[in-house]
């Protein structure tokens, strides 16, 4: 009976520990489950949707490794007015936390698509909110100096919100971003130092608020908005174009290159006829820069514009007010 008894107690104690076991085994498998789901949400990418590739790049630089950035217009020899939105785009969305666009009618189809589409939870910063510009005004809203700053401030506050452990990270970044944008201030007063009031014609509105910023005249307003709207100019607008041209009466003819209509490439062939310098822009961010390079570029072509139209006489004669 001792023995039996001995034998028993045995086999109890095996069923406990082996009770233990289990019961450590599944406690360890529950906290390496809770874990990695703690280190997967903490490793988890904000997922931000940008309309255009220039509001993208300002994004990824604020974001950094935070961020999972899509940018939808991001072509710069595609004509981003003859863009249609597709499912890809719309889904996109869908999954999007962030949504940064331009407004002011440039990109109508955003708004369509954030109506319908079914993602909720989700910031949506516009720049035509942020700088108090709507429908009818120009849209060419990144050329203006004081616009990203605005946005960069909008979309640092939105990732806070959205990811407060990475708050340090966010607000050394944006004032990071912010100080990378003096070379480009910097150079907006070297040539408005230099150029205040030469007169310039442009083919569309693109560059038109950097040309105000630098103190240009701009001549031919109602010509380069007839060609942005896809509509015609007038006849008196298109003489009153090839007269400046022709002329001599403006320095430089800014075109847009992702957009060369047939009046475009009259104009442009007058100017070569003419010797007026011709620069061109674009309203996409060119692949392999970042936004402060490429406003920084275009100034410089800019500047080098201007000093080949004084060189040759060009914007110096005939009336400079329109």
């Amino acid at each position: 009976m001792k023995k039996l008894g001995t034998m028993l107690n045995r086999a109890q104690q095996a069923l406990i520990q082996s009770k233990r076991i289990t019961v450590t085994t599944a406690l360890v498998t529950v906290a390496a489950l809770t874990f990695g789901t703690s280190a997967f949400a903490a490793d988890a990418k904000i997922p931000v949707v940008a309309a255009e590739n220039f509001y993208g790049d300002v994004v990824q630089q604020l974001g950094g490794d935070c961020v999972d950035v899509t940018s939808i217009l991001s072509n710069p020899d595609q004509d981003p007015h003859l863009f249609e939105a597709s499912p890809k785009t719309a889904r996109a969305l869908q999954h999007a936390s962030l949504v940064v666009y331009n407004g002011a009618d440039y990109d109508p189809w955003m708004a369509k698509l954030l109506t319908t589409s079914k993602g909720t939870q989700r910031t949506t910063i516009v720049a035509a909110d942020l700088t108090g510009k709507k429908g009818g005004d120009n849209p060419h809203l990144w050329y203006d100096p004081a616009t990203m700053p605005k946005v960069a401030r909008a979309v640092s506050a939105a990732l806070v919100a959205a990811d407060p452990a990475h708050k340090s990270a966010y607000d050394a970044n944006l004032a990071k971003f912010l100080d990378s944008l003096k070379p480009v201030d910097a150079k907006v007063a070297e040539l408005h130092g230099r150029y205040t009031g030469v007169p310039v014609t442009a083919t569309e509105p693109v560059f038109g608020y950097m040309s105000d910023a630098v103190g240009l005249t701009m001549r031919n307003l109602r010509f380069q908005f007839a060609t942005m709207n896809d509509t015609e100019a007038s006849a008196a607008d298109i003489a009153a174009f090839e007269r400046d041209l022709r002329e001599k009466r403006v320095r430089v003819l800014i075109y847009n290159s992702q957009a060369t209509e047939a009046l475009t490439k009259r104009m442009l062939k007058l100017a070569q006829q003419s010797k007026v310098p011709i620069m061109s822009v674009t309203e996409t961010e060119p692949a392999g820069k970042t936004y402060q390079t490429w406003m920084l570029s275009q100034l410089d072509a800019l500047g080098q514009a201007l000093a080949a139209g004084a060189a040759s006489g060009a914007g110096t004669s005939g009336k400079t007010g329109q």
